[in-house]
Formats: C-alpha cells, sequence, structure tokens
C-alpha cells in the first residue's frame, strides 16, 4: 500500500547505529535485527561517517555525547552531504530540555530517542522514520523522472531552433533558456530566394507552460508560409501576421499565457525591412562605417499577444543601408542586475553594439555574450531568458 514503509521481506533497510558504549550497540543491533532490519554498528562518529558513506543507510541512530566527534557534528556532516543529507537521522540522548532539542534540530536531526531505550518507542519511531525516507525516496524517484522528460522536451525545442546561416545571409544566434525550458523562440527562413523572415517571441513565465506556446506559434509560421497563396498568415505583411497571431492565441484559451514578438520581412533585392512588434523589446540595426556607427531602434505600436481580442497592429519598413547588421533579442539579454545594484538597461546594449562595430567590424556572438556578461552582478546573468540573433544584411 502506497504511504506504508515496506516490511523487511520486501525491502531490507539498513540502520547505522553509532554509539560508543558496547552495551547499547548491543541492545540496539539485538533489537533491530530481530525487527528485521540489516544493521551496522560504529563505536564513535568518525568510524560512522566511513561506514554511512559506503553502506548509505536508510536510518541513523546516533548518541549525542561520544568523545570526538558528537552527535551533532556527525549530524551536521550527514545532512551536508548530498549524498548521504536524505538519510533520517536519529539522536539518542539523555537530553530533554527544549534547548537541547532545538539544538539538535538546527543541526539537522529528523527525531530523538530518549535514553533509557524504550522497545516499544523504538519501533514506532523506527517504523515513522522509514516511512518518511521511504516518501522522501518515491519523491527523489519521481523528480528524477521528471527532469528526464523535461531533459527530451528541451532536446526537441533545440532541435526545431533553425541552423546558422552562411548564405545568402550570415545569420547566427545565441540561445540561453534560464531553466531546462524557456519561453523565448526564434525563427528565420526564406521564402523562395528573395524574402527573408525573422521573428523572435517571448512567452511569459518559464518552463513548460511557456515553452509549449512558443513551439505552436514556431510551427504556425512555417507551416502558414510553405503554402504561400494559400497561407492563413499573410506573412509578407508582419503587422497582419501579429493580428493573426492575436486572434489565435488569447490568454483566456492558454492558460492566462501571453507573449511579445517582433517580427520582420526581409527583401533582399530591393534591400527594403517590413517589420512590426507586439509589446518586444525593439530590433537594434548596426550601421558601421569608418568613422562613426549608427543604432537604430526598430520598433511599432502594439501590446503584447494575446492580452485582448480585435486588436490592430502597425507596421512600419525602411531602406537597409549597405554592410547594416540586424540584431533581434530577448530582454534578458540587457535586464539584470549590476554590482552596482542597478539594472543595465538597453541603452547600455545598444552602445555596447555600437563600440563592438567600429572600424567597420563584425564582433562574433560569443565575444558579445562576454563583454555583457562583464556588466552583470554575479549569478543574474541568464536568471531570464537571454536570445540574441545576429543577421548581418546585404542584397542578393
Amino acid at each position: 500500500m502506497r504511504g506504508t514503509p515496506p516490511t523487511p521481506a520486501q525491502q531490507p533497510y539498513t540502520i547505522l547505529v553509532i554509539d560508543d558504549d558496547p552495551t547499547t550497540r548491543l541492545l540496539l543491533r539485538k533489537t533491530l535485527k530481530d525487527l528485521g532490519y540489516s544493521v551496522a554498528v560504529a563505536s564513535h562518529g568518525a568510524e560512522g561517517l566511513a561506514i554511512a558513506t559506503t553502506a548509505k543507510p536508510a536510518l541513523i541512530i546516533c548518541d549525542w555525547m561520544m568523545p570526538g566527534l558528537d552527535g551533532l557534528e556527525v549530524c551536521r556532516q550527514i545532512k551536508h552531504d548530498p549524498d548521504l543529507s536524505r538519510i533520517f537521522f536519529v539522536l539518542l540522548t539523555a537530553k530533554g530540555e527544549l534547548e537541547d532539542r532545538i539544538q539538535g534540530l538546527d543541526a539537522g536531526a529528523d527525531e530523538f530517542l530518549a535514553k533509557p531505550i524504550d522497545p516499544n518507542e523504538l519501533r514506532a519511531r523506527i517504523q515513522a522514520g522509514l516511512r518518511l525516507y521511504q516518501l522522501n525516496q518515491d519523491l527523489l524517484k519521481q523528480k528524477q523522472l521528471l527532469e528526464a522528460e523535461l531533459h527530451e522536451a528541451a532536446a526537441y525545442v533545440r532541435s526545431l531552433l533553425p541552423a546558422p546561416q552562411d548564405t545568402p545571409l550570415k545569420i547566427n544566434y545565441y540561445f540561453l533558456p534560464s531553466s531546462q525550458l524557456g519561453g523565448d523562440c526564434f525563427d528565420f527562413f526564406w521564402v523562395g530566394d528573395r524574402y527573408l523572415v525573422l521573428y523572435i517571441l517571448d512567452v511569459s513565465g518559464h518552463g513548460l507552460g511557456a515553452a509549449l506556446p512558443s513551439v505552436s506559434v514556431l510551427n504556425l509560421l512555417r507551416n502558414a508560409t510553405s503554402r504561400h497563396a494559400g497561407a492563413t498568415v499573410d506573412y509578407q505583411h508582419p503587422a497582419k501576421v501579429l493580428e493573426a497571431l492575436n486572434n489565435g492565441f488569447q490568454m483566456s484559451d492558454q492558460h492566462d499565457k501571453y507573449f511579445t514578438i517582433w517580427y520582420g520581412i526581409y527583401d533582399c533585392q530591393t534591400r527594403l525591412l517590413t517589420y512590426a512588434s507586439g509589446g518586444h523589446p525593439p530590433a537594434l540595426l548596426v550601421s558601421p562605417s569608418d568613422r562613426t556607427c549608427s543604432v537604430q531602434q526598430l520598433k511599432t505600436a502594439g501590446i503584447p499577444i494575446g492580452m485582448f481580442e480585435n486588436m490592430s497592429f502597425n507596421e512600419d519598413s525602411l531602406q537597409v543601408p549597405e554592410h547594416a547588421v540586424l540584431y533581434l533579442f530577448s530582454d534578458g539579454i540587457y535586464e539584470f542586475e549590476t554590482p552596482s545594484s542597478t539594472v543595465w538597461g538597453l541603452e547600455a546594449f545598444a552602445d555596447l553594439l555600437r563600440h563592438a562595430h567600429q572600424q567597420n567590424r563584425v564582433p562574433s556572438l560569443p565575444a558579445l555574450i562576454r563583454q555583457v556578461q562583464q556588466y552583470a552582478a554575479p549569478h543574474t546573468f541568464g536568471s531570464d531568458d537571454v536570445s540574441l540573433v545576429q543577421a548581418q544584411l546585404h542584397g542578393c
């Protein structure tokens, strides 16, 4: 029955007894063996730690007062070891004061057993401790299974991302989800030999609940453009694309999830870039030259997708200068805490791109990411999903 500890016949739990008193060791060993458990014994704390490391018992009964390593220190070391921390730890003690029990709990003890030992109390404490140990083991197995499934899902999401391109245009990207699964997604692909579609989106939240809508949008847009004239989404008009997405992905139907998006289409014959955005950070168009380097923010007015029905979106277009580089990104690339406890920000990221493109050179994405990370306080970069797409736009 689930929730009831297996009997010794079903699963011979190992119990480790650590006590410097040989009479207590003998008594506990005999009593526990009579109950059907496998028993290991140690006469001092250091020996007990060594046995625990190799035998990994389900439960430890350890005397509090021992020479050398006392029971509190043995407990601390057991609970600080990731491989041993789930062992149920019982402190054997003649101490009965509340302050003593608090001290034992602070060290990590799970239960106390008073001297002199009452056999019925010993039996009850052991059974209760092993039930909790088994529940902990079951939870660990479920956690491992869930992590394995999330790993498979994350590998699937990564497999959907486009491959970097060298021809006809050079396009590369950096992708770092804050957990195994994130809400960031992006794509770039050609429709015929003339039109390049690029977009990036960011679903609210993290994990599987955010990853599923982003994959749905990716598959929808790929399928729509593959049908050309019969497409349900008019890929050549970004505002229409956002309107269709907004009608199809309302929060009320997506577990209150919404997403931001930047969507553009580049005509490599006319060098015309047409784009629209729905609540997403602007794309940055970097136009380098020998003397100066301009960074232009490309954004249109529009709310995130899914918040309200029947919304209209705006689009804009511009002629792309020679040697220009387009950057699409999620806000994780610039919204992080600096060592001075301030948010780094979009303007700081734009300035970094401006300096990185001086003297008509295109920086590598690994070099850019290293520069960005230099401004982040420890363990803050990557706390949100980070996506960065770099597209070198020229004619065809």
